[in-house]
């Protein structure tokens, strides 16, 4: 364990409970609960010996505050990823493609992720950094990764409420309308997405193509996949949701998500990061 905090209790009126006295006292744990789960955890200390939740106290009492140093799980899985921003509380990295983040298998960013984030020093930190949300094993971009249990549940919330506005960029089939909103029910469940055309791309072999930003305010399952194939102008590269295009040769699903904004969990700070598009949207744009 490692020291965090020092406090000397002042003098009470009347003796009272440790983590009723200790409320507002450390600058890193401001609530009761907090506090409690720091005593019951054995992290805390008064006047050099571990306190319990049955210790009542009366002021002038030294009380010592300590963290545990989170340590990596060794059976990791060795991937150099780019982390765009990291703190704390959270990471968010540039997932490549043609990885799963998660699953029944070594080569996962999950497994990738205790090698290459940092262990967070809150009390409340995880034992290894989490992905809060999903991105398709051939999709690329932003992904955020909780680094303790409060950010995870606060993120998941946010996620729930729709406050984490995420954009995508992907190459489609075709020359699409300027923009526009798909409103479609994905296994009879609200789906929205909404997108803006970045760009035609004229092609010898399929006529047009587009670059379009997409904006999803619903989580489901292949939506931006389901949605634009739904139109006529299925994702380049998309050979489980082709539409017309099933001879197509292209490799590599042409997606990526590109923007997240949104408010830091904890802080407060306005988080908005961009990820570069990956280089094989070059040969096309």
């Amino acid at each position: 364990m490692k020291l965090k905090e020092t406090i000397v209790l002042e003098q009470l009126d009347s003796q009272k409970r440790l983590s009723d006295a200790l409320i507002s006292q450390f600058e890193s744990i401001p609530s009761r609960k907090g506090i409690k789960k720091a005593i019951q955890k054995g992290l805390v200390k008064i006047n050099g010996k571990i306190a319990t939740t049955g210790i009542y106290v009366t002021g002038g009492e030294t009380v010592e505050l300590f963290f545990r140093s989170g340590k990596k799980d060794q059976k990791g899985y060795k991937l150099k990823l780019e982390v765009l921003f990291e703190d704390e509380f959270l990471a968010i990295i540039n997932k490549p493609s043609g990885i799963v983040v998660s699953g029944n298998q070594k080569r996962t960013i999950r497994n990738a992720l205790i090698n290459e984030i940092k262990s967070s020093n809150e009390l409340d930190n995880l034992r290894r950094p989490e992905p809060v949300h999903r991105l398709d094993y051939a999709t690329s971009g932003l992904l955020i990764v909780a680094k303790t249990h409060n950010t995870m549940t606060k993120l998941n919330q946010m996620f729930e409420a729709r406050q984490i506005q995420k954009t995508y960029v992907a190459i489609v089939f075709g020359d699409i309308a300027e923009s526009g909103e798909i409103d479609e029910q994905i296994k009879s469940k609200t789906a929205v997405t909404k997108f803006k055309k970045l760009k035609t791309i004229p092609s010898d072999k399929y006529a047009n193509l587009s670059l379009v930003e997409l904006q999803p305010t619903t989580g489901r399952k292949h939506q931006l996949r389901i949605h634009l194939e739904g139109i006529g102008h299925p994702i380049i590269g998309d050979h489980k949701y082709p539409g017309q295009y099933k001879s197509q040769t292209i490799k590599g699903l042409h997606l990526h998500a590109s923007n997240l904004s949104f408010k830091h969990p904890v802080t407060d700070e306005e988080i908005s990061i961009e990820a570069e598009l990956p280089k094989k949207f070059a040969k096309w744009i």
